[in-house]
């Protein structure tokens, strides 16, 4: 048995034992959509995929640096950081191909947990848009750059001076893939084998960027793969001595780093719900109201797709990131491209997404937001031509500047309470506001060089 077949507790027992695996990993993604996960043995595996398990619930309640969030009820020294359930997933079955036979199961949060886990938050809103009839896929792609650099290189260095795998910019480039063919074919086969298909595999612009676009499935199973795809490229990259980032901007002298969602909806039937030949730019009226609702809720639902300090670097004009919610067909000045694919692939991208986003979330957000566009028929705005930096656009239009004003207007949202849950809601808006809270507390290189000797 291949782990792809893998969909039932009893197809999961029989690869463990057909591998004659005396342990598996398990793992489940918190906030930041950072893996978190242990090896257990057999037995305790059998018993859990009946039973659930439990995972110290701290995973959901520290932020990506293992400090523990001060502003949130959900867990805490007030709770004494009990375990909370969790069931594994048969389905997610997967191969490791750095570890032999090994095999790795992802879980999701249970109980009140559920509540706040990201990966149960994108599950609600799957199950709100087949209550509406319909099925939901997407896809995302993924700019990360790679440096010849180890995790104890780049803290010796104080993460400067470091050294990229490629020099300059050298976007597509055939020269830059050929020559790293070995680590290009390593990163298809390792997707491939860890049922994470690359669609597409490129150079970007950039010293050392690289692009991947994987292929679309169902949302939930694309943003496991999405959010995989981010962990395995790091531990491919480590294995060879190299570090791959997925920050939204790590130079200020580059191009930030972009994490775009593909999303469409299909019917019962499995006519897409997006497509009318008719229809202006061959959308249909629920594509349109879906494009409405995701213009009209990104400011307020900013801070679960930008949700660290750094994805606000990467917001500004003239660097291939969106600056405020606008729309138009294929056009890619702006926050959400209308890309004309005929029946089988008309779509939208959310082009405000970045590296960083926890796939889950954004995935949640760009398909929520549309389908309450849907039930409550938004009509967007007239979509843009040409460059949409240079539009004047409404107060409502315009995008939160700092992860501290996203926080607060996600805490305030009626419609993500409605969408995503009001504990969720509180809780993530909080843990926002702390990772705002630390950054203020840093000295950075900009104040020391500013004002060291001048001030």
């Amino acid at each position: 048995m291949q782990p792809e077949e893998v969909r039932t507790s009893a197809q999961a027992r029989a690869i463990v034992e057909e591998r004659g695996l005396q342990h598996v990993k398990v793992g489940v993604f918190d906030n930041d959509g950072i893996l978190r996960g242990k090896y257990i043995n057999r037995q305790k595996f059998f018993s859990a995929l009946d039973k659930g398990m439990g995972f110290c619930d701290v995973v959901l309640g520290w932020d990506s640096n293992d400090q523990q969030y001060d502003n949130i009820t959900f867990t805490g020294w007030h709770t004494a950081f009990p375990d909370a359930p969790v069931r594994l997933l048969p389905e997610t079955c997967r191969a490791l191909p750095f570890e032999g036979n090994m095999l790795l199961f992802l879980g999701e949060f249970a109980g009140t947990a559920e509540e706040v886990c990201p990966r149960a938050t994108l599950r609600r809103v799957l199950q709100r848009a087949a209550a509406m009839g319909y099925g939901a896929a997407a896809a995302a792609e993924y700019e990360f750059f790679l440096f010849s650099e180890t995790p104890a290189s780049v803290r010796e260095k104080a993460y400067r001076g470091l050294t990229n795998l490629t020099p300059g910019y050298f976007g597509y480039s055939v020269l830059r893939s050929s020559v790293h063919t070995e680590l290009y074919q390593a990163l298809l086969q390792m997707a491939a084998d860890m049922r994470m298909p690359i669609e597409g595999l490129h150079a970007e612009t950039g010293p050392g960027v690289i692009e991947a676009a994987l292929h679309y499935t169902d949302a939930l199973e694309a943003a496991d793969r999405a959010a995989l795809f981010k962990t395995f490229v790091k531990v491919l990259a480590q294995h060879r001595g190299l570090m791959a980032t997925f920050m939204a901007k790590w130079s200020e002298r580059l191009p930030g780093q972009s994490g775009h969602l593909h999303v469409s909806l299909a019917r019962k039937d499995g006519s897409s719900a997006f497509y009318d030949q008719a229809g202006s730019h061959t959308m249909s009226e629920e594509m349109r109201w879906f494009v409405g609702g995701q213009q009209a809720l990104m400011p307020e639902l900013l801070a679960m797709v930008a949700a660290t300090v750094n994805s606000y670097t990467r917001l500004v004009p003239g660097f291939w990131a969106p600056t405020s919610a606008t729309w138009g067909v294929e056009n890619r000045t702006c926050a959400l491209r209308v890309i004309q694919g005929g029946p089988k692939s008309q779509r939208v991208e959310y082009r405000i997404a970045a590296a960083d986003i926890n796939p889950y979330l954004a995935i949640a957000v760009a398909i929520g937001s549309g389908l309450w566009g849907i039930e409550h028929r938004i009509e967007p705005d007239e979509p843009i031509t040409g460059n949409a930096y240079d539009r004047k656009l409404p107060a409502k239009r315009q995008l939160p500047r700092t992860l501290s004003e996203a926080a607060e207007r996600l805490a305030h949202s009626k419609a993500a309470q409605e969408l995503f849950g009001a504990p969720f809601v509180s809780h993530f808006a909080a843990s926002r506001e702390w990772e705002e809270r630390e950054f203020r507390r840093a000295v950075t290189d900009w104040e020391l060089a500013r004002y060291f000797e001048i001030i």
